[in-house]
């Protein structure tokens, strides 16, 4: 059975930080790309920042660039996402979803952990 379980959530002032985790089961890790996503109250699903399997590779949303970090531990099986600087418009549930990486057809999500950044 498959698993992505986020944490690392919570409310947080302008400016802080908080680091996110989410624990993998159930697939062999290293073969999926990682993604963090989020979803604000009446937006859509955004793309924040991905990783590729080998852990090479990221990519980040330009709203997030210099201020959020993707990894992953390859080991243990969890990907992160540090988030300095934290603004109110980053306020949203974040999730955790794998992609293998030779099929997009094959892809995985986490039920997400609320971020809320306001003073």
């Amino acid at each position: 059975q498959v698993q992505l379980v986020e944490s690392g959530g919570g409310l947080v002032q302008p400016g802080g930080s908080l680091r996110l985790s989410c624990a993998t089961s159930g697939i062999t890790f290293r073969r999926y790309i990682m993604t963090w996503y989020r979803q604000a109250p009446g937006k859509e699903r955004e793309s924040v920042a991905s990783i590729s399997s080998s852990g090479v590779n990221t990519n980040y949303a330009d709203s997030v660039k210099g201020r959020f970090t993707i990894s992953r531990d390859i080991d243990r099986n969890i990907l992160y996402l540090q988030m300095n600087g934290l603004k109110p418009e980053d306020t949203a549930r974040y999730y955790c979803n794998a992609r293998y990486y030779t099929n997009d057809a094959l892809t995985f999500w986490g039920q997400g952990t609320q971020v809320t950044v306001s003073s």
